[in-house]
């Protein structure tokens, strides 16, 4: 008789994410997490105490997801934030499961701000603080905390249906905004 496959935590993980990225966070179950996995429950509950330490993972890998979709992200706009909300704004429309799981809910335990997750470990917004100070920003610390509420406002609009702009008009209105806010 041959051994059966072993299900790994990884394997979980990964089919959470799937389900997570497909229909929700909050649409995880045991046993749609199973069906997913390709396995019972059981290993689930040998792997993980409960849901909610599987669910760590998954937030984890959630964030990492939007880490490297913002690396991969093309900046090509002079303007600071431009590139920053524009990625931000396109993980929403494309991954609208996943932005409300990372940007809209409570869902982390480890302390991680929205800010710590957008900055990530490349330092994402320094570099555009940064950016904005080189182009004779007085100051650039208040000039991002206002570019983010409204790109964080486009982003939750976005996820609602209430966001549906084409590149080109939110590139112009993310421009506007920096001109308005500059001065």
């Amino acid at each position: 008789m041959s051994r059966k496959a072993t299900i790994t935590k990884k394997d979980i993980v990964n089919a959470a994410f799937k389900i997570t990225k497909k229909e929700g966070f909050e649409q995880i179950t045991s046993r749609k997490l199973a069906a997913v996995a390709g396995c019972s429950t059981q290993p689930i509950f040998r792997i993980y105490e409960n849901m909610d330490e599987m669910k760590g993972d998954v937030y984890d890998k959630a964030a990492e997801y939007y880490s490297d979709y913002y690396a991969d992200y093309p900046k090509t706009h002079e303007v600071p934030f431009v590139d920053l909300g524009l990625a931000y704004i396109g993980f929403a429309q494309k991954y609208p499961h996943l932005f409300r799981l990372l940007f809209v809910s409570q869902q982390s335990d480890d302390n991680r701000s929205m800010y710590d997750l957008v900055n990530g470990s490349r330092e994402n917004v320094v570099k555009e603080i940064n950016r904005a100070t080189a182009q004779g920003a007085s100051n650039a610390q208040q000039l991002f905390m206002q570019m983010w509420i409204f790109i964080h406002g486009a982003g939750c609009m976005t996820v609602t249906g209430d966001y549906d702009l084409d590149e080109a008009t939110t590139v112009n209105m993310l421009e506007s905004a920096y001109k308005a806010f500059s001065n």
